[in-house]
């Protein structure tokens, strides 16, 4: 069995993300929460309020020899758009741009080779804006935020914007899926 990774990415609305690699084989925990700021322990109220830095993101924990750190950046390149400055459809401020939030020098450079192979197959009409940073602190979000998605489905976001996307990522990576795909 070999060690686990954890990744920290953020594009758009963590729940969206968090619904999403909670699917995915080789993935053993998915936490929301808040990095890329300055506020230490901030709350969702803060984050919303656009002045604490910080990004909705999630933390992915996977096992390496199941699931590599440039397979997961791929997907993560899919099921956003990494080119909106700050936004995610209607989803609009600093909390919800694209980032990822490197642990160490070969995640970093892992991501810059991923981010020019999709910027390279011109998968996007337009150019990245993905941030790439080193990660200094992971604030895990509120009780209420983890797996938002299986807890509260008939919730109108989760139906018009979460659904969708879980299902055309189950789709698109249907061999990649924890469990068939529904």
């Amino acid at each position: 069995m070999s060690a686990s990774e954890t990744a920290t990415l953020g594009g758009g609305c963590f729940w969206c993300l968090d619904a999403v690699f909670r699917d995915l084989r080789g993935v053993s925990e998915v936490v929301s929460g808040y990095a890329g700021g300055h506020v230490p322990n901030p709350t969702y109220e803060q984050v919303c309020g656009k002045r604490t830095g910080h990004a909705e993101v999630v933390r992915v924990t996977f096992d390496p020899a199941e699931l590599s750190y440039a397979d997961l950046l791929r997907i993560f390149f899919t099921i956003h758009d990494p080119t909106t400055k700050d936004r995610q459809g209607n989803d609009v401020g600093p909390q919800y741009r694209s980032i990822i939030l490197y642990e160490s020098e070969a995640q970093r450079r892992t991501a810059e080779a991923v981010m020019a192979g999709v910027a390279k197959a011109g998968i996007w009409d337009a150019p990245l804006v993905t941030e790439l940073v080193p990660l200094e602190t992971f604030w895990p979000a509120e009780p209420e935020h983890q797996d938002y998605f299986a807890r509260t489905p008939w919730n109108p976001y989760c139906q018009v914007v979460i659904a969708p996307k879980v299902r055309k990522f189950r789709h698109a990576f249907a061999d990649r899926l924890r469990r068939p795909a529904a």
